[in-house]
């Protein structure tokens, strides 16, 4: 498990299985955010099989799948409600953890500056630099 921090109540990670989940509790995560569509990953890396997992460690799981084709800001808005009733901080997961970082990012423009969003997905290993123009545009709109 490779759990990368984007703020103090927001992280990310590559794909999870369900005995990840118990670390996950141990490390303070109150909710995982599942961005990975089950079509990508065999039956027992399902968002029913990591959900089950979450709800068993008394943790809060919610789907919300995310391809290239589908991210809009319906996906954006969903994510950052997901994380805003969370009573803690929050784990999302895909096949890298790119695509919670990049919803994330969506999530924040206009919350944070767009230099502030690429530094903090560039910490934990993710260049987002291609997003600078649309961060800036969201941040004026």
């Amino acid at each position: 498990m490779d759990i990368r921090p984007l703020s103090p109540t927001y992280a990310v990670s590559p794909q999870i299985a369900p005995e990840d989940v118990a670390a996950i509790a141990a490390a303070g995560f109150t909710t995982i955010i599942c961005n990975r569509p089950d079509s990508e990953v065999p039956p027992a890396l399902q968002a029913d099989a990591v959900g089950a997992a979450a709800q068993a460690a008394g943790l809060e799981f919610v789907v919300i799948p995310v391809t290239h084709q589908t991210l809009n800001g319906d996906i954006v808005a969903a994510q950052r409600a997901a994380m805003d009733v969370a009573k803690g901080p929050v784990l999302a997961y895909c096949a890298s953890g790119t695509r919670c970082s990049i919803v994330w990012s969506l999530g924040q423009a206009g919350h944070m500056t767009a230099d502030d969003i690429l530094s903090a997905t560039a910490n934990a290993g993710y260049d987002l630099g291609g997003m600078r123009p649309q961060l800036a545009a969201l941040s004026k709109s």
